[in-house]
């Protein structure tokens, strides 16, 4: 009885409740010629929310970057930010504030493969 007592309150402490899991862009995926604004439209994100990016490695990345890497389309300099190359990235937003994602193949941000998320 006490074990069950003590799930019981695990479960239902602060924290202990798992995210939501996003497949970003949908059945389209992270590629070209996706709204990626009109996807977030309508979605509330909270921390603890998984983005999961599905890419042809061939083409794509996904960069987690800087607001101002995001406005200029630029990838951090080498291990300051996370660059993600397997084609199916999971990827746990940690904590509120707006977390921006681009392509980094050349020209695929500055054609709208970028993501910005506003995290709860």
């Amino acid at each position: 009885m006490l074990l069950c007592a003590a799930a019981v309150l695990l479960a239902s402490a602060p924290g202990a409740e798992a995210g939501t899991t996003y497949l970003v862009g949908d059945a389209a995926g992270w590629t070209r010629n996706v709204d990626y604004g009109q996807w977030v439209a309508g979605k509330t994100f909270h921390a603890g929310d998984v983005l999961v990016f599905k890419y042809n490695t061939t083409y794509h990345d996904v960069a987690w970057v800087s607001k101002g890497g995001y406005r200029h389309c630029i990838v951090s300099p080498k291990g300051r930010a996370p660059v993600y190359r397997t084609g199916y990235s999971e990827v746990r937003l940690p904590i509120a504030g707006t977390h921006y994602f681009i392509c980094g193949a050349p020209g695929h941000c500055d054609a709208g493969m970028k993501l910005a998320v506003k995290v709860y």
